[in-house]
């Protein structure tokens, strides 16, 4: 049964002059965007700022996530001038804070872990100021991939949860809810000084009181920064929505998290991962 969105889920469609230079840098520079390729529904929003979260290793993934609008299928090549293209944007867009995630790429031997920290040194060495972000996948566990994005020193390492342990199977077939704990908690023991962070989609079908429970898993497992959004289902071949949660609920999450300790929580209907990322560590 089809669900009409609520009022706070409707956007305003927005254009103008900032949101044409965004999308002419990335064209000139054969740049993704998780913006375009995940249809964020804050892509307006964020590209008439002038920011966008750039995607590495390609717009095709290796996982089969129920819930994600990004191509599956076979990858490509990985482009070898990205690193140097991204530190241009960066430099053009004028950015204080990048955030940088990927593809998931099961197929590369290190899961594209090197291709990352060429991605942060190029921008280090273009203004060794930026704020890096980047959104990692699991890179299968392997703490050898891990440790090479660590080595280049990026200020955030966010991996996402996206939902809780019940619901794994049918949306995150390919992944393991205590790998990715287990991820976050890695990157404190090999580098206390990078600050880590997780986000969850909710309206998946899943019950207030896991929601919650994710939230103790991921502060058990040394999580700076948390993220809840209202997950919109890209097609209705995707994982359904099972409801529109509202507003005043995220309001709780809010609450309940900085309870817990959290740095910083950011939680409403349209937040995703990177919303406002470079707000949370102002």
């Amino acid at each position: 049964m089809h669900k009409t969105k609520p009022d706070w889920l409707k956007i305003k469609v927005t254009g103008g002059e900032n949101r044409k230079q965004v999308e002419e840098i990335l064209n000139r520079l054969s740049l993704h965007t998780v913006c375009e390729e995940a249809n964020c529904p804050n892509l307006m929003e964020c590209f008439c700022k002038k920011t966008a979260t750039f995607m590495i290793l390609g717009n095709v993934c290796t996982r089969k996530c129920t819930f994600c609008n990004v191509m599956k299928g076979s990858t490509l090549p990985i482009d070898p001038d990205e690193p140097l293209n991204i530190a241009k944007a960066v430099k053009e867009l004028g950015l204080k804070h990048v955030v940088i995630t990927s593809v998931t790429r099961d197929d590369l031997p290190d899961g594209g872990a090197e291709h990352f920290a060429n991605v942060i040194r190029e921008i280090r060495s273009i203004d060794r100021h930026v704020a890096i972000e980047v959104l990692i996948p699991d890179f299968l566990g392997a703490l050898d991939s891990l440790r090479q994005v660590i080595s280049a020193k990026p200020d955030i390492i966010n991996h996402n949860i996206e939902t809780v342990s019940r619901l794994y199977p049918s949306v995150r077939p390919m992944a393991v809810y205590s790998r990715s704990l287990e991820l976050l908690k890695n990157v404190k023991e090999m580098d206390q000084s990078i600050l880590t962070k997780s986000g969850i989609m909710v309206g998946l079908g899943e019950e207030q009181d896991e929601v919650i429970e994710v939230f103790r898993d991921l502060r058990m497992n040394r999580c700076d920064m948390l993220t809840v959004g209202q997950y919109l289902a890209p097609s209705k071949n995707h994982h359904p929505v099972s409801e529109y949660v509202h507003p005043e609920i995220f309001d709780q999450y809010k609450q309940i998290g900085e309870e817990m300790g959290f740095y910083h929580v950011a939680s409403a209907p349209l937040v995703r991962s990177s919303y406002m990322a470079d707000k949370a560590i102002l």
